[in-house]
């Protein structure tokens, strides 16, 4: 079955903006997304004034949504501070590039948090930010289940109420998803 794509999103793919890799960048970071092993990788150049994000490149490793996706949250992250980049949220991105099928939207939520995890980056590198000390309990799963999205739907599993059931013993965590 062929995915329907919209204009913007073919141009996103096919001429991304953006591509490639800083060189001294003054933060980078990588993520990626259990659901598909799609990956991107982003580097910033921060102006330690102003906090505007000079310039932002990425490189992917994924399907077409993906580096559409990517190119895109370059695209509205260049020229803007690191404060508004840390609010955009993924809808933004996949809107920008007129939606993307349900079964695609996690390459929107994989763009935006990678574009997020590079800010971070230079926060802790300007002694902004401390590093994020994960406390593995229900909320925490919870809080990071909230990124995982149905493909059926597009929408975090959280949110459609399908996860029923999270145990953390021991260094395990349980999750039941119905």
């Amino acid at each position: 079955m062929a995915l329907k794509y919209s204009p913007t999103v073919i141009e996103h793919f096919t001429h991304p903006q953006n591509v490639g890799e800083i060189e001294n960048a003054d933060a980078s970071a990588t993520e990626g997304s259990p659901a598909c092993g799609d990956m991107v990788s982003f580097t910033l150049k921060v102006n330690p004034e102003t906090h505007v994000i000079e310039d932002v490149r990425f490189r992917s490793y994924g399907c077409a949504s993906n580096i559409a996706t990517a190119s895109m949250a370059t695209v509205l992250a260049k020229g803007k501070t690191i404060e508004a980049g840390k609010s955009f949220p993924p809808e933004r991105c996949s809107g920008k590039l007129g939606g993307l099928p349900a079964i695609k939207m996690h390459c929107s939520v994989l763009a935006i948090n990678g574009l997020k995890a590079a800010i971070k980056q230079w926060e802790i590198a300007q002694g902004l930010a401390q590093e994020e000390r994960i406390i593995c309990n229900e909320q925490t799963i919870r809080r990071l289940l909230k990124g995982v999205i149905n493909p059926q739907t597009g929408r975090s599993i959280v949110s459609m109420e399908m996860v029923s059931y999270i145990q953390v013993e021991g260094g395990r965590v349980y999750v039941e998803i119905s």
